[in-house]
């Protein structure tokens, strides 16, 4: 099984693009939206892969980033997403965004990947949802703790859960919480909160 393809961009088509590593050319499933952000033709490229064997014939599909193809890995195991469907939703929604709406029960915002409908949206809520804030509040489960920072009752469920969800994405526990309380006014949602959140730390970390 192959974990990522490291070598030459030899190729790019609508579909696929092919790394060339040591005079083998891989020939890897990759639409060209998500391609296009690998690098250009000629360059060194990484691109984490998943190998898929079935009876009709062997495949790699491909990934920017190891955090895009666990993204992926997840969705595969949802009833009737399939290695295709669950690269397609990838190339529509960062990690981060499914994570947010998977969280909050955002339908819309899943069934905006196109050829996605809402019945398979909600059952990819249905099905990863438990998983996702489980994931969350394991990462958060200390958020109060020698933090400095003490949420009230009010507070506690949503913003424990946003500070979960940010800390699963790999931001730091102190970075999540100043985020999160920065962030948080009476009445927010959590996507909202999430959403804030995230901007919150791209504003500190490029403004």
């Amino acid at each position: 099984m192959y974990a990522y393809i490291k070598g030459e961009l030899a190729a790019r088509e609508e579909n696929y693009i092919i790394v060339d590593n040591n005079g083998i050319g891989y020939m890897i499933l990759m639409p060209f939206l998500m391609s296009a952000e690998l690098g250009h033709i000629g360059e060194s490229v990484t691109c984490y892969v998943y190998h898929s064997v079935k009876e009709d014939g062997i495949s790699l599909y491909g990934f920017n980033s190891r955090e895009q193809k666990d993204m992926f890995l997840m969705l595969i195991t949802v009833s009737g997403i399939g290695p295709k469907v669950g690269q397609s939703i990838c190339c529509y929604l960062t990690p981060e965004q499914l994570t947010s709406a998977v969280i909050s029960s955002d339908v819309a915002t899943i069934s905006s990947v196109k050829g996605l409908g809402k019945k398979t949206s909600e059952r990819i809520i249905l099905e990863l949802r438990d998983k996702l804030k489980s994931q969350a509040k394991a990462a958060g489960a200390s958020v109060t703790a020698g933090s400095g920072i003490v949420f009230n009752k009010e507070q506690s469920g949503v913003s424990n859960d946003a500070i979960g969800a940010l800390i699963m994405l790999g931001y730091k526990q102190q970075e999540a919480e100043n985020a999160v309380s920065s962030c948080y006014e009476d009445g927010i949602g959590l996507q909202d909160l999430i959403k804030r959140s995230l901007k919150s730390i791209s504003g500190s970390k490029f403004g």
